[in-house]
């Protein structure tokens, strides 16, 4: 594909902007004159090919968490796959041309950048990132960082290792559908169960589940078979403590927490990125996308809207940008 060196990288793009909390179709418009962000020194300019939607993009612009935002006008967005065009002075592995992946906001809540992955082109520092798995597409990579970084902080934070059993809540969504992967296929789990819908069961087989649930016809809480950890990634860690084993765990990334479960909001690595490519361009972990499929970057709104309704199958991705 096509991409601007740093020679004929333009001052102004195309990218998705709010200036003022509340719906995002609403308030989120396309403009085609916005600042091409500065590269700071640590950082490397990416022209975005893919970017990766997460509810974290919608709850930012309705502002949930306006506290620790920068001012506006703010580009939404998180997860990147694109080219890099232009690096700092301190970069010292990224080079120009590279193709790279990653969610480019260290710390997604806690003052997150102004410029995201909605525009054509976002500044990310090179810790941030990792190289594009050689054997996905950008639209694929695009889906992966949030997700699975989520996915595989919260595997460490519970100490899961070979042998052990897991219950994954919401196990066809972006973060459970990489959840069941990564513990079959790269933590070596002795069992994996995952919840979901009817329509989804076959799915989770697919991914790896050894026993899947539907949620709509029995509580997984009340099956005799217990769980070393469960992975609540639907905001029910009270009935998620009564499927856990004596001595287990229970890590939750959304909703109100029961003690003695645990909540956490995954900080962005690009080595974990980096660890999990093998895994990746092996085959043994797949991404997910929905079966709707990519949306164009014209239809960023409808995507978001799409994601709001909680019924997305793996990851939603806006491709092509602009």
């Amino acid at each position: 594909m096509a991409t601007a060196s740093s020679a004929s990288v333009p001052s102004k793009m195309k990218a998705f902007v709010y200036s003022e909390y509340g719906n995002h179709a609403t308030v989120l418009k396309l403009k085609t004159d916005v600042p091409v962000p500065e590269v700071k020194e640590d950082q490397v300019l990416v022209e975005v090919v893919a970017a990766g939607l997460n509810p974290v993009d919608i709850g930012r612009i309705h502002g949930l968490f306006k506290a620790a935002d920068p001012p506006f006008p703010t580009v939404p967005g998180y997860d990147v796959a694109g080219v890099v065009v232009k690096v700092g002075s301190k970069v010292k592995n990224i080079k120009e041309g590279d193709e790279v992946y990653g969610f480019i906001s260290e710390k997604p809540l806690d003052h997150p950048k102004q410029y995201g992955t909605l525009a054509e082109y976002t500044a990310v520092e090179e810790k941030l990132l990792a190289p594009k798995p050689k054997n996905l597409s950008f639209a694929e990579a695009a889906g992966l960082p949030i997700a699975i970084e989520t996915a595989s902080e919260g595997l460490e934070r519970t100490g899961f290792s070979a042998g052990k059993s897991i219950l994954v809540l919401g196990g066809a969504g972006g973060v459970g559908s990489l959840l069941i992967q990564l513990a079959k296929h790269v933590y070596g789990a002795s069992r994996v169960a995952a919840t979901s819908s009817t329509g989804k069961l076959d799915l989770l087989k697919k991914l790896g589940a050894d026993l899947v649930i539907d949620y709509t016809k029995e509580n997984f809480e009340d099956l005799p078979e217990k769980f070393d950890v469960v992975y609540d990634a639907v905001g029910q860690s009270d009935r998620a403590l009564k499927a856990m084993k004596e001595g287990g765990r229970v890590v939750t990334i959304i909703g109100a927490v029961t003690p003695p479960a645990t909540q956490f909001i995954v900080t962005s690595d690009g080595s974990i990125l980096e660890k999990l490519n093998p895994f990746l361009e092996s085959g043994k972990v797949k991404p997910l996308l929905d079966p709707k499929g990519t949306f164009h970057f014209s239809q960023t709104v409808e995507a978001l809207s799409y994601v709001e309704t909680g019924r997305v199958i793996g990851k939603v991705v806006i491709y092509p940008i602009p």
